[in-house]
C-alpha cells in the first residue's frame, strides 16, 4: 500500500497519516457493522413474517372454530327437529270426512210377472185427485217426496215394485195410490209438473212386477 501511495500521489507525512486513519475508519465501520446490520435485517424480516403469520394462523383457527360451532349447532337443530313429536292432522268433524259405505251384498231384481196395460199420467191437483192432492191413498206425501216414482193401480197391492222398461227404462215405481174404479187395469204415473203429465198422454206398454233383494 505504501508503494502504491508513493506511485499514485506524492503526499506529506501528515497527509499520509490522515489518509491512513480515514481508510482504517472506513474499513472498520464497514467490516464491523455490516454483519450486525445484516443480522438485524434478518431478525426484522423474521419478526415481520412471524407477525403476519400469527394473524393468518389465528384467522384460520377462528374460521375452523366457527365452522365447527356452526356444524355443531346445525346438528343439534336437526336432532331437535327429529326429536319433536309428529303432529297428526286428523279431522274429527264429519263435515270434512266423507265415509263411503259400500254395499255388503249385490242388489238383484227378479221379474215376478209381466202384463200389458194402458199407461197415463197425473199430478197433484185437486181436480185430478181429491181435497188433499199431495197425499196418496196409502197416506204417502208425494209433494214432499218430490221423486217421480209413484204409480196408482187398482189391480196391485200397495208397496208393489214395478218397472216400465219401454217408457222409463230401469226406473223402479212403487204402488202408493189408487185410480177411479172405472179403470181397474190402468196404471197412472205421478209427475211433478202438470205440463209433463198432459204431454205424456195415453200410452200402452208392458209393466213388470219385480222383487228386489239385497
Amino acid at each position: 500500500m505504501q508503494t502504491l501511495r508513493e506511485e499514485i500521489v506524492p503526499l506529506s507525512s501528515k497527509q499520509n497519516l490522515v489518509l491512513l486513519t480515514i481508510i482504517a475508519c472506513i474499513f472498520q465501520f464497514v467490516l464491523f457493522y455490516a454483519p450486525a446490520l445484516a443480522a438485524d435485517a434478518v431478525n426484522t424480516a423474521k419478526a415481520q413474517a412471524a407477525g403476519l403469520q400469527a394473524p393468518v394462523t389465528q384467522a384460520q383457527d377462528d374460521l375452523i372454530a366457527n365452522d365447527s360451532m356452526s356444524k355443531s349447532a346445525t346438528m343439534d337443530q336437526q336432532v331437535a327437529e327429529l326429536a319433536k313429536p309428529v303432529e297428526t292432522n286428523l279431522a274429527t268433524s264429519t263435515d270434512t270426512i266423507v265415509v263411503n259405505h259400500l254395499p255388503t251384498a249385490t242388489t238383484t231384481i227378479k221379474v215376478i210377472s209381466t202384463s200389458t196395460h194402458v199407461i197415463t199420467a197425473y199430478n197433484s191437483e185437486a181436480a185430478q185427485t181429491d181435497a188433499s192432492p199431495c197425499i196418496t191413498a196409502n197416506g204417502f206425501n208425494v209433494c214432499e217426496h218430490g221423486e217421480e216414482d209413484t204409480i196408482a193401480a187398482n189391480f196391485l197391492k200397495f208397496g208393489t215394485k214395478v218397472q216400465i222398461p219401454e217408457l222409463f227404462g230401469d226406473r223402479v215405481f212403487t204402488v202408493r195410490d189408487r185410480m177411479n174404479k172405472k179403470h181397474p187395469n190402468r196404471v197412472d204415473v205421478w209427475m211433478v209438473d202438470r205440463h209433463d203429465a198432459v204431454h205424456f198422454g195415453v200410452k200402452t206398454a208392458k209393466i213388470q212386477v219385480i222383487e228386489i233383494t239385497n
